[in-house]
């Protein structure tokens, strides 16, 4: 008999960009002459939900922030006061955890939404010890509202949260294989990192997290493995250990 496969990590945080779930630019075009222009891509969210079953059926405890990217992000190119702006944008990352709840639902997953912000009509409120006892019993927790106050990217939002729930690492799923010296888009010489310091980011000003993200980071002990999420199946190579991509450690 094959021994089962066992995950590489028991409990996880993973990071969605609200940009990975939606259509691409081809997909808007190809709708938009339908006269359709939807915020999210459905297929995907499909795929990210049987992918994320899989992760559970292997014994792995799934907690999911999601930003709104693809809704709405700072305050777009307007005079808007920031405060109100970030409102509108911790609202847009409820929609998009609603959003991913209905497909995960549709594949047989037991979850729930808790939000940062109270909105009890539409899902729970977040409390700590409850997102854990969802996470003991095999739900998949999606994170909605950020952490419910302006000036807080979901970068620093999946670390806080991650420290909270006793997450073994964040998840951060890019349209790029890692963390890299430079651009590689830029620079033909940029090289991947197998590994590097939550400092080393700081001090060399990487762009692969927000700043207070990475500080928090490493003040708090907290992993976190950069990976390519344009294929949803990564997801679960990540918690096998089976993919590429950058770990981030503290120093």
């Amino acid at each position: 008999m094959s021994q089962k496969a066992e995950p590489k990590f028991k409990r996880v945080l993973l990071k969605l960009s609200g940009e990975a779930l939606a259509p691409s630019e081809e997909k808007r075009r190809e709708l938009a002459a339908k006269g359709e222009h939807p915020i999210l891509d459905y297929d995907m969210l499909d795929r990210v939900a049987k992918v994320v079953k899989r992760c559970v059926e292997v014994g792995c405890q799934v907690c999911i922030i999601v930003g709104a990217g693809n809704i709405w992000r700072g305050r777009q190119g307007t005079n808007m006061d920031r405060t109100r702006a970030d409102h509108m944008g911790m609202l847009a990352t409820t929609i998009n955890a609603l959003g991913l709840q209905d497909f995960f639902e549709q594949n047989g997953i037991d979850t729930r939404v808790l939000t940062a912000v109270e909105m009890k009509q539409y899902a729970e409120p977040y409390i700590r010890n409850r997102a854990v006892a969802h996470l003991e019993k095999g739900r998949v927790v999606i994170l909605g509202g950020g952490l419910g106050i302006p000036f807080i990217s979901t970068d620093t939002a999946a670390a806080v949260r991650a420290a909270e729930v006793g997450a073994d690492v964040i998840l951060m799923g890019k349209n790029i294989d890692g963390i890299y010296t430079a651009d590689p888009k830029k620079d033909p010489k940029a090289t991947r990192y197998e590994e590097v310091s939550y400092k080393e980011i700081l001090a060399k000003d990487l762009k692969a997290m927000d700043s207070t993200a990475a500080s928090f980071g490493n003040e708090n002990h907290i992993k976190t493995f950069v990976f390519e999420l344009k294929e949803p199946e990564n997801i679960y190579r990540a918690i096998m250990g089976e993919v590429e991509g950058t770990i981030v450690v503290d120093d």
